[in-house]
């Protein structure tokens, strides 16, 4: 099933009290992570496999394809300001940006890695459909209504778990750097 990321378990404390939205989930290791801090936990994948691998005590979870072109009303089922966090790892659509967007509450934290241009050299994903150009990430989620306070964003290569160009970022909701989570940088 996999060990969490790094980046996740470095920003999952600072996510507030409240639903936490595991989008892509996969088998779920983000899932049990933000449910071990307490946190209730929508665990959403198109895989029903996978779903099942990431159900547990804490954890409710939903098959959705958020990117079926057929019934496009459908594809985002969660309301405004509805999560005090969402996690997503590995996973690139970019119309979904705004909806995530807008389901993080006010001061909610976003904690977003995938994959990003150079990492074909790697292995996959190698299609430019599913890899970030050069600061896309932060261009994706800095856009928009609400601007969102920046705690860190990487775009560069990485070698654990397995070599990688990812970027990486998180961010909170409407929040001023005084208002915002306190993060020490070590």
């Amino acid at each position: 099933m996999g060990q969490p990321s790094a980046w996740v378990v470095r920003f999952a404390p600072l996510i507030p009290a409240g639903e936490v939205l595991d989008l892509a989930c996969g088998a779920g290791r983000h899932a049990r992570l933000l449910a071990s801090l307490g946190h209730p936990v929508m665990a959403v994948d198109r895989d029903a496999e996978a779903l099942a691998q990431a159900a547990g005590p804490g954890i409710a979870t939903v098959r959705a394809d958020l990117e079926d072109e057929e019934a496009p009303q459908s594809v985002w089922p969660f309301g405004a300001d509805r999560f005090a966090g969402i996690v997503v790892t590995n996973y690139l659509h970019r119309p979904l940006f705004p909806h995530i967007l807008d389901s993080l509450a006010p001061g909610g934290v976003l904690i977003y890695e995938t994959f990003a241009m150079g990492n074909e050299r790697f292995g996959k994903p190698s299609s430019p459909r599913f890899l970030l150009k050069t600061g896309e990430l932060l261009d994706l989620v800095c856009t928009g209504g609400v601007k969102p306070h920046v705690l860190a964003f990487e775009d560069g290569y990485i070698d654990e778990p397995k070599p990688a160009m990812v970027q990486r970022i998180c961010v909170v909701k409407g929040a001023s750097a005084a208002a915002g989570p306190s993060l020490r940088l070590t």
